[in-house]
């Protein structure tokens, strides 16, 4: 009885000491944890970012199911087949680490991207390209499952040229168009202060493209991120690198079955020999973006100046024509400036009376005319765009340039000055540069507006 005694006693004080133990670790765990979190700096930073995360998850979630129709297959306004009818999110998809959580940030649900292929003047070649190559099949790959394993979306794609010719527009325009998930990355994002961080950022990147593929991972001024590894570079960005390649289209590249994963990395430089060779390797689709050609300007200034008042004589073919040479971000520009002419008439109009103008009616507003595209602005770009073009010869002024275009377009094209009419006495339209001038002056009137462009161009 005594040793039954002592084995009772000996166990009750065993379960008070493992129940006390217990309640001291929980107790210490929850308060140590608090006090640390507290302690995080970051802490609330990754809070917001969680919640923003799980708001564009449950946005690009959404689309997707709006765009499901039953059938297999989703097709928007346009008939485009889109990915929402595709396999959509998993809830336990949706389960994402707090790297992950940081990553989403940059998740891009396609209704918010208001650029369609519609909306991009000219590049018609490349983007029926793109259209074959890339959205098709990542997006539907049922299409080409039976046909071949070689029809699959390609792993990279590279976008190169000069600045301003549209880039990052049909990047743009590439995600809305396809709904796939699309990841804009920042350079910000992949850096991290601590050591490793970096790294765990960039496999968080394709950790998440894999459970919201199809998925696109565009990275602007890839050269900036990518560029050529060298022996002096700091240890921490070529691991980030390495890091990227072999996540990219290295062994994990692929599911169990060997499937290859549906994401696609899109990049764009203007400086794409700046590249690795590592990386330009796994970007087998190329497509330059070249300055934009006659019928590309013209193009542009439609969709620019589509929704602008104009005057009836304001000749676009004539402004694409003097514009050669200008990308379509400066086209976009003097547009805006000559837009900007009609209004700073009516203010100085309306000081000139003695009043003070707070609102502005529609109708009071004089249409754009062919004059105002030959601003200061324009000028100062045409004069950029020659120097790019011309490596040699003599340094010709801006107002000269542009006044040496409009000369050289009329005697190619056999056009007679602004106000009169054409060869054989038909009184066909004449498109004038400026309606209010007399016919009578028009001599006079085209001296005055070459000084007025030499001028404004030495300003």
């Amino acid at each position: 009885m005594g040793d039954r005694k002592r084995f009772g006693d000996y166990a009750a004080d065993l379960v008070l000491v493992v129940g006390m133990g217990v309640t001291l670790y929980f107790l210490a765990n929850n308060v140590l944890s608090s006090f640390a979190a507290n302690l995080d700096p970051e802490k609330k930073k990754h809070d917001q970012a969680r919640l923003k995360a799980h708001e564009n998850l449950r946005r690009l979630l959404k689309s997707r199911e709006d765009g499901h129709n039953g059938s297999g297959e989703g097709e928007d306004s346009d008939g485009n087949i889109r990915v929402s009818a595709l396999q959509g999110l998993q809830p336990e998809d949706l389960e994402l680490n707090e790297y992950e959580s940081m990553i989403a940030l940059e998740v891009v649900p396609p209704q918010d991207i208001s650029v369609g292929f519609n909306d991009i003047g000219g590049l018609e070649h490349i983007i029926d390209e793109l259209k074959e190559a890339v959205i098709y099949p990542l997006t539907i790959p049922q299409l080409y499952a039976h046909a071949s394993p070689l029809l699959s979306s390609p792993s990279g794609v590279l976008l190169y040229g000069p600045p301003g010719c549209g880039k990052t527009m049909l990047a743009k325009a590439l995600a809305h168009e396809s709904g796939a998930s699309f990841i804009n990355l920042h350079i910000s994002t992949l850096t991290e202060k601590w050591y490793g961080d970096s790294n765990k950022m960039v496999r968080a990147v394709f950790s998440l493209a894999r459970k919201l593929q199809p998925a696109i991972i565009f990275i602007d001024e890839i050269d900036a991120v990518l560029g050529t590894r060298r022996s002096g570079e700091h240890e921490a960005s070529g691991m980030v690198k390495a890091e990227f390649m072999t996540l990219w289209d290295g062994l994990t590249s692929s599911d169990k079955s060997g499937t290859p994963s549906r994401i696609v990395v899109l990049g764009a430089t203007n400086r794409i020999h700046d590249i690795d060779e590592a990386i330009l390797r796994r970007m087998p689709k190329k497509f330059t973006v070249p300055l934009p050609g006659f019928e590309q300007r013209r193009r542009i200034l439609q969709l620019v100046l589509g929704e602008t008042k104009r005057d009836d004589n304001c000749d676009l073919e004539y402004v694409a024509k003097v514009t050669d040479g200008m990308s379509g971000s400066d086209i976009k520009e003097i547009c805006r400036d000559a837009a900007m002419m009609p209004m700073r008439e009516y203010v100085r109009e309306q000081h000139a009376k003695g009043r003070t103008p707070n609102r502005v009616n529609p109708a009071e507003l004089r249409g754009i005319r062919t004059e105002d595209f030959f601003g200061r602005l324009a000028a100062a770009m045409m004069e950029s765009a020659t120097d790019t073009q011309t490596s040699q010869g003599p340094i010709i002024s801006a107002g000269d340039e542009m006044s040496q275009r409009r000369k050289a377009y009329r005697r190619q094209s056999g056009a007679k000055r602004p106000g009169k009419s054409t060869t054989g006495g038909s009184s066909s339209k004449s498109r004038s540069h400026a309606a209010d001038v007399p016919a009578d002056n028009n001599d006079e009137y085209e001296d005055v507006v070459d000084e007025h462009d030499t001028a404004q161009a030495t300003v």
